[in-house]
């Protein structure tokens, strides 16, 4: 499993992860440093152990902040792609190493909540998210819209040559032209893969999975984690991508990478990007005092403005959000997130098992 450790202490930020971890999808190979992952507490100091999947630029806006408001916590994160997190926490359920979860699919958050992973907990701005962003029984609230979109080297593509919608990735003239994250680790790539099963049919998945066929066909290498994807995208050994915006965005915009994007005319799978209390929790204090800070209206506006974050609280004045945030284009995909939720782990491993690699031959 991918993953790595980082860990505040209240003098100093030790950034220790690796460039381009996505909100859904992040992981690299590092082991994770000794720090006492047993959920106790220094002397005169609170503990907090978060699992997160959220991008390096990301964490490294939020946790300063957040450790500045909070001296007397001392915070480990250990980031990896979001399904990896799914695992872990099942894995840990007699005994949780986390106290929060920190980004991941709403399919994520429906299962693990339904599998009993994760606290009920009602947050004081419950009322202010809508009711299809969060769980009924209190147990995850979607921190952020997430849409996903067709990711493209404008070094390499024009933006008028760019494929306009999902079905024009599956033109010949894409063969070996793409590159897609590895599949089953990350998140978004399993709910891009699944949503596109479902707009062909989710009666009946093989309409799916021969789409899927065509455009493994057109794929030329699943990359390990993010950042390989962006540095092969950035040297153009391959040119297009599906991704989420936020995390194209960062790139182009603090990255300074000759990405952008095409939002696909038919519309684009929207994640509610989710964070929830891990069941059992050994610092539930912590955990509630950071969920709170995440939905905070002010981190919300600067989240919005540097890190290009959609937020799903509806109480926000959003007249003094950046342009890009107003004149975005948000037309989604019509799925049934419950149906998804359910159907995810057999789509993908019939993917895994009978797809993957398969397109060329």
């Amino acid at each position: 499993m991918n993953m790595k450790w980082t860990k505040w202490t209240s003098l100093s930020l030790i950034a220790a992860m690796t460039v381009g971890l996505t909100a859904c999808g992040g992981g690299d190979d590092s082991k994770p440093a000794a720090s006492g992952g047993d959920g106790g507490s220094k002397s005169g100091s609170q503990k907090l152990v978060i699992y997160t999947a959220r991008d390096k630029n990301v964490v490294d806006q939020i946790l300063p902040k957040f450790k500045e408001k909070n001296p007397g916590i001392e915070v480990e994160v250990m980031t990896m792609g979001a399904q990896q997190i799914m695992e872990r926490v099942r894995g840990e359920k007699a005994n949780p190493q986390a106290d929060f979860w920190w980004g991941g699919t709403q399919s994520s958050f429906i299962t693990a909540a339904n599998e009993g992973l994760l606290e009920a907990y009602k947050p004081s701005f419950a009322a202010s998210v809508p009711a299809e962003y969060k769980d009924a029984q209190d147990r995850w609230y979607g921190e952020m819209l997430l849409p996903e979109v067709i990711m493209y080297n404008s070094q390499a593509i024009k933006k008028e040559d760019a494929p306009k919608d999902w079905d024009d990735l599956l033109d010949p003239k894409w063969k070996d032209k793409i590159l897609i994250r590895g599949v089953l680790a990350s998140g978004t790539m399993r709910t891009i893969y699944d949503a596109m099963i479902y707009r062909q049919d989710p009666a009946n998945p093989q309409k799916g999975y021969d789409w899927l066929k065509k455009l493994d066909a057109n794929t030329k290498e699943y990359t390990q984690d993010p950042t390989q994807l962006y540095l092969k995208m950035a040297r153009q050994e391959g040119t297009l991508s599906l991704w989420n915006l936020q995390d194209i965005l960062i790139q182009k915009e603090l990255q300074k990478q000759p990405f952008d994007y095409i939002y696909p005319a038919s519309g684009a799978p929207i994640l509610v990007d989710g964070v929830g209390i891990v069941k059992g929790a050994k610092n539930m204090d912590a955990a509630k005092k950071f969920y709170e800070f995440l939905f905070d209206k002010d981190q919300l506006k600067e989240k919005a403005e540097k890190l290009f974050q959609i937020p799903t609280r509806t109480d926000v004045d959003k007249n003094q959000f950046p342009d890009w945030y107003k004149n975005l284009d948000t037309k989604s995909l019509k799925l049934d997130w419950m149906v998804l939720a359910e159907k995810e782990k057999e789509w993908m491993q019939y993917w895994d098992e009978n797809i993957k690699g398969k397109g060329k031959k």
